[in-house]
């Protein structure tokens, strides 16, 4: 049985702002983009009726985003529910690995504009070019350019 790990990141508000602005930094696709106003209400008496004794969320803020990257890569997203503590986004980092320094060059300076640098791009042992930095939104990224076969 295959196996894939997908991201599922978690935005105060922020999800179809921070999903636009990745579909052009990264020359990605949005192939979702649910409303809380769009789920349907779960039967009553079910785990899902009154999420956990919060009233079900409505509205316009997203409730699942989902991010096709080139390469099949996917990424999906949503807007904590009102009254859910949102704390931001710590402890991960998200890794794009491309083929190429142009490209590499070329994502990282996008997804950094708004954003903080907090490795500039430079060789690596493991890459020809590679860095880190936090998007405007309060994504951590690594970027890796031009893979180094590792002996």
């Amino acid at each position: 049985m295959a196996t894939t790990l997908t991201p599922y990141l978690s935005f105060a508000g922020t999800t179809r702002k921070a999903f636009a602005f990745y579909e052009q930094a990264l020359g990605a696709k949005i192939q979702a983009m649910l409303r809380h106003a769009d789920m349907p209400a779960p039967p009553e008496g079910s785990a899902a009726d009154g999420c956990g004794g919060q009233p079900q969320p409505s509205g316009d803020g997203i409730m699942h985003a989902c991010l096709e990257l080139p390469g099949g890569a996917m990424l999906f997203a949503g807007d904590v529910p009102p009254g859910v503590p949102f704390k931001g986004i710590e402890g991960a980092m998200l890794a794009l690995q491309y083929d190429t320094t142009a490209q590499a060059e070329a994502a990282f300076a996008a997804l950094a504009e708004g954003g903080q640098v907090t490795m500039a791009l430079a060789p690596a042992f493991w890459a020809k070019t590679f860095g880190m930095l936090t998007d405007r939104f309060g994504v951590s990224w690594a970027v890796n350019g031009e893979p180094i076969p590792l002996a």
